[in-house]
């Protein structure tokens, strides 16, 4: 049985502050022993992938990361159900999954380019969680805010959402992803841009609004999320 409605909500409440307090104890933790592992099992592969893109781009076209950055973080946001935790495995692993579960709590990786370190730390986006969100901003040095572009229901909430974090850092960089643009229904660029009111986060901050389909099949497309990493590590690597 189901408890009564009064208790269900401070149940959902108690999870809640329980997933970000130990999303923030793991932040910490990371931060203390920051430099004394490898990280996951990724990071050769992304490395070796950023290396043949340069190689293969005209020259300007992507600068070189500088040596010694140091630590980056990249705060993954978006309601529930948008696509983060795929973004989020397919930034990081060539691996095809039919299904990858949502997340109820928080989710990371740590990738190492070139004296880049970067954390991609993800947090869930249901109700209760949405109001946590704030509290990672200071530590992140990009957002990447992600939309189902096939949702018109809740295009309201996300751009809510979304103007309400960026309201009290109008200078941290920003890259909203349109996603499931694989499906026939999916709104475009343009009207995602309008439904988000894009237009009125002006100001001093680096924007993006790119297309992109978190699926196996789309790694080799034009809204593949391939090229969401090399954005990234370009914005990262800016002093």
């Amino acid at each position: 049985m189901s408890p009564p409605g009064p208790l269900r909500h401070l149940a959902l409440a108690l999870a809640a502050a329980v997933a970000v307090l130990g999303s923030l104890l793991f932040i910490a933790w990371k931060r203390y022993y920051r430099g004394t592992g490898t990280g996951t099992g990724w990071d050769g592969w992304w490395e070796r992938e950023l290396r043949q893109l340069r190689d293969r781009a005209p020259p300007g076209d992507a600068p070189p990361v500088p040596p010694q950055l140091g630590w980056r973080q990249v705060l993954v946001l978006g309601l529930d159900g948008a696509g983060k935790s795929s973004v989020l495995h397919y930034l990081c692993s060539r691996t095809a999954r039919d299904r990858i579960a949502p997340t109820h709590g928080f989710n990371s990786a740590q990738l190492c380019v070139e004296g880049l370190e970067m954390d991609l730390l993800e947090v869930g986006g249901s109700q209760n969680l949405r109001a946590y969100w704030c509290h990672y901003l200071s530590e992140a040095h990009v957002l990447v805010f992600v939309v189902d572009s096939v949702d018109r229901s809740r295009l309201l909430t996300a751009r809510q959402e979304l103007h309400a974090l960026l309201a009290a850092e109008p200078r941290l960089p920003l890259v909203v992803l349109a996603n499931k643009q694989d499906k026939s229904d999916a709104l475009s660029v343009a009207e995602l841009r309008e439904e988000l009111a894009l237009h009125m986060l002006g100001g001093q901050r680096d924007l993006f609004l790119l297309p992109t389909s978190a699926t196996w099949a789309s790694l080799s497309t034009a809204t593949s999320v391939l090229r969401v990493k090399n954005l990234l590590v370009t914005l990262l690597s800016q002093p």
